[in-house]
């Protein structure tokens, strides 16, 4: 079996869609893997995971499941006998039990972490000078507009409801930890990573690598791959 057998289901966090994934999918298309990011509506945890389902029916195995911040508790969530292995980009990993927001705001923020809070009609979205500040403080100037203006805002629904049996419990996992995250601070990353037994690959990077350190995220999907394909 070689990489181009395997499938990558990609999922964007908060604030974000599947555009975030863009220089990943372009780059694990040049070595002839299929990826596909799964659209979240980001309305509550239980869509959310739902909507990652319907992706991974469309897609063939072995599946490498990729999550992105928030993005880690759903796909802790899946279920599929396709997926074989997780990847976790300075990502959200609750342990059973536990809410997306207790895992989130576990330790001491960043002082340059934006406050969050729902606005009128119930929707949390992050501030757009917080993209700049803390959500990928290494992106260029065009990618934080782009990064601003296709943000989706989260419901409180998707981070307020506690988790049942995380898959990486029962999956190969793999963390990403960003030595630069102002969101998720690197000592919260590495008590989940720990946690969860995952392989640890720390990289000098930001919130949000997949736009301003695709190498480094490339890098550690195609070891998932390498080790799903290779048994």
């Amino acid at each position: 079996m070689s990489s181009s057998d395997a499938s990558v289901v990609l999922v964007h966090g908060a604030w974000a869609d599947g555009s975030s994934w863009a220089k990943v999918i372009a780059r694990l298309a040049a070595d002839g893997v299929k990826a596909v990011a799964a659209p979240l509506p980001l309305t509550s945890f239980h869509d959310d995971v739902t909507a990652l389902d319907r992706a991974l029916e469309r897609v063939n195995p072995p599946v490498v499941l990729a999550g992105h911040a928030y993005a880690g508790a759903v796909i802790g969530a899946a279920r599929s006998d396709k997926v074989k292995a997780l990847v976790y980009v300075a990502a959200l990993a609750p342990d059973e039990g536990d809410t997306v927001a207790d895992v989130f705001y576990r330790g001491t923020p960043h002082p340059q972490a934006p406050k969050l809070a729902p606005d009128a009609h119930g929707w949390i979205y992050l501030p757009e000078a917080a993209f700049a500040a803390a959500f990928a403080q290494n992106a260029s100037a065009e990618e934080l507009a782009v990064l601003a203006a296709v943000q989706r805002p989260i419901s409180p629904a998707c981070i307020t409801v506690k988790v049942g049996r995380p898959l990486w419990k029962d999956r190969p996992a793999w963390f990403l930890v960003g030595e630069q995250d102002r969101m998720i601070v690197e000592e919260n990353q590495r008590f989940m990573a720990g946690r969860m037994k995952a392989r640890i690959r720390s990289q000098p990077v930001d919130h949000t690598p997949s736009v301003t350190a695709p190498s480094y995220v490339l890098d550690i999907i195609r070891e998932a791959i390498g080790a799903v394909v290779n048994g």
